[in-house]
């Protein structure tokens, strides 16, 4: 017999999420950085034992959303909630669950298994831990709640064993060797994306996008051509920096990366344009999949 389902890995943002996936699948799939909204699409990963497939869908954090970028983001996270056989609700120690009132039915008719995640906890005492699992399980009886630090690796495994014990009886919905549905080219966008949101600051991250438009793998190596897309001439200039030494700086901590994922040497070539207000032309989300 095969166990098989969708859970879907919601919070507010800058909570970890990104951190517990990577550690669920044993991969990193999901971009990791100190700043909030990191995360802007759906990505699957894929967890295979003999007898379960599990399917965890990371979604954008929380947030009211402020332009059209932002509302594709939620749109994911509602057509996740949607897809979810079980869902883990993610939060930190001292933080408030901040869920729409749809979602909130979830938390308590009891249709859906939920499982709350307090993230985090190797940054709090014992008996903090204790009253905050208590507060919880008031609010939400329905719900199962675990204290974890996805950092330190602490409780993981049993989360993992919770929710095979969870997920119907179903066949694989993804071939067994898989361990996400996004294609390599993501990959790379998504590699390139953190370095930008690591060594730039304040707007420059969220005005940025990346494209990869060409990947060429060859036996010993793959070569690329990345484009960095920002909204203004003068968000441009800060990419670059000068001489170019901030966009070098940022294409070589990125290629480290991708040999690591790829395991294969990467030869890549970035060139920053600009696309005026990207995040609010539809017509451009759709063309960077967000629509």
């Amino acid at each position: 017999m095969h166990k098989s389902g969708f859970i879907n890995i919601i919070g507010n943002p800058n909570v970890g999420k990104s951190t517990l996936i990577n550690k669920l699948v044993g991969e990193q799939l999901s971009i990791i950085t100190s700043k909030v909204q990191t995360t802007r699409h759906r990505i699957l990963g894929i967890v295979n034992g003999d007898n379960f497939q599990l399917v965890f869908s990371d979604t954008p954090g929380i947030i009211k959303p402020a332009y059209s970028l932002q509302k594709s983001m939620m749109d994911f996270v509602k057509e996740a909630i949607e897809d979810a056989d079980i869902i883990l609700y993610v939060l930190e120690m001292g933080e408030k669950i901040n869920i729409e009132k749809k979602l909130h039915q979830k938390f308590t008719d009891g249709t859906v298994p939920v499982i709350i995640l307090i993230n985090k906890i190797d940054l709090s005492t014992q008996n903090e831990v204790d009253l905050t699992i208590q507060t919880i399980q008031e609010q939400y009886p329905k719900s199962e709640v675990f204290a974890i630090s996805a950092l330190k690796n602490f409780n993981i495994e049993s989360v993992l064993n919770r929710l095979i014990d969870l997920v119907p009886l179903s066949p694989p919905y993804f071939p067994k060797d898989q361990f996400t549905d996004k294609p390599e080219r993501f990959f790379v966008n998504e590699i390139l994306r953190q370095k930008i949101f690591m060594y730039y600051d304040k707007e420059i991250p969220y005005s940025v996008e990346v494209q990869t438009e060409e990947f060429i793998e060859k036996p010993s190596i793959i070569k690329l051509r990345c484009y960095i897309i920002v909204e203004r001439e003068s968000q441009k200039g800060i990419i670059i920096g000068h001489r170019g030494i901030a966009l070098k700086k940022i294409g070589s901590k990125a290629r480290k990366d991708l040999e690591i994922f790829f395991k294969k040497k990467i030869f890549i070539e970035i060139k920053v344009k600009v696309s005026k207000n990207w995040r609010s032309n539809d017509i451009q989300l759709r063309k960077f999949g967000y629509k």
